[in-house]
């Protein structure tokens, strides 16, 4: 089958590293500015929080999709030829781009810290309530389609009833959520506004950030020091867009996450009888701590 048409993100697998600059840098202020239009569209949906929160996810998705393109610049180039493909992998995926989202607001000391909380987030499902009477599915890719789909939903003990997502959102929190920009976004705005997107760039990033491999124990401060290394780069080419300022520099310092390219963002498929036996171990400290 001819690979024409879209959700072709995989030719970035089979270019150079400077082909792949100049493809993502073409690339960042479209997705830039799809993403900024869904934010606008929802912040004049006020009185409409079920679709104001419909557009608001496309917008924290698209951005999303803005780091991970940036992180595949960010992985040293000798590890290229094998995440490049898992990372266009995350592009296209609900759960991934959520998570990578979702990330930009965790405070971890390494990429080993990172992956454990990442883990707890792509459960298939958990364990919630009291003693843990519930068993919800992944809560990122439910609170996603409890919002925009009207679906059949089935519960633990089989009985089904609808989902209605005119009523997933309470119009009383209209007003709170509009005040959180989502957290992709603004990471993805600051990256803009210091100078990233253009191919120069770019290239300084990636030399920048070639130096140093995230994994295990390498810690987020080796990141802030990358970081600093790239800015004070790309003061010295004169990239920085006019509106650039303080903000811009100190949300990547305190928003924008360690490289994630050798993580893992895959749904972790969790057996019922696992979760009957996290349930039990729940229920038992719950009756010892009662009993005392």
């Amino acid at each position: 089958m001819p690979h024409i048409g879209l959700r072709n993100a995989w030719v970035l697998c089979r270019m150079t590293h400077g082909e792949r600059i100049a493809l993502i840098a073409e690339g960042l202020p479209v997705l830039l500015a799809s993403a900024q239009g869904f934010w606008s569209a929802a912040e004049s949906l006020r009185d409409r929080p079920r679709e104001a929160e419909v557009l608001e996810g496309f917008a924290d998705e698209e951005a999303a999709k803005i780091l991970i393109l940036i992180d595949i610049l960010r992985c040293p180039k000798r590890l290229a030829a094998a995440r490049v493909g898992p990372m266009v992998t995350w592009f296209y995926s609900h759960l991934a781009r959520l998570l990578y989202s979702e990330a930009q607001s965790w405070s971890v000391g390494h990429a080993k810290e990172l992956q454990g909380y990442l883990n707890q987030q792509r459960r298939g499902h958990y364990i919630e309530g009291y003693a843990g009477e519930y068993i919800m599915p992944n809560w990122s890719v439910f609170a996603r389609e409890s919002v925009m789909y009207a679906d059949i939903a089935v519960h633990e003990d089989g009985t089904a009833s609808w989902n209605d997502p005119i009523t997933s959102i309470p119009a009383s929190m209209s007003d709170f959520r509009f005040a959180m920009k989502p957290k992709a976004l603004g990471t993805a705005e600051a990256l803009h506004a210091v100078g990233t997107f253009s191919p120069q760039g770019l290239t300084a990033l990636a030399d920048v950030w070639d130096a140093v491999e995230f994994k295990d124990t390498v810690s987020a401060s080796a990141s802030e020091r990358l970081t600093q290394t790239m800015l004070e780069r790309y003061i010295a080419e004169d990239l920085p867009m006019e509106h650039a300022d303080d903000k811009h520099v100190q949300r990547l310092y305190r928003g924008w996450q360690i490289p994630m390219y050798n993580l893992d963002f895959k749904l972790i498929e969790v057996p019922l009888a696992d979760l009957q036996r996290e349930r039990e171990a729940i229920y038992r400290a719950e009756f010892d701590d009662w009993h005392g």
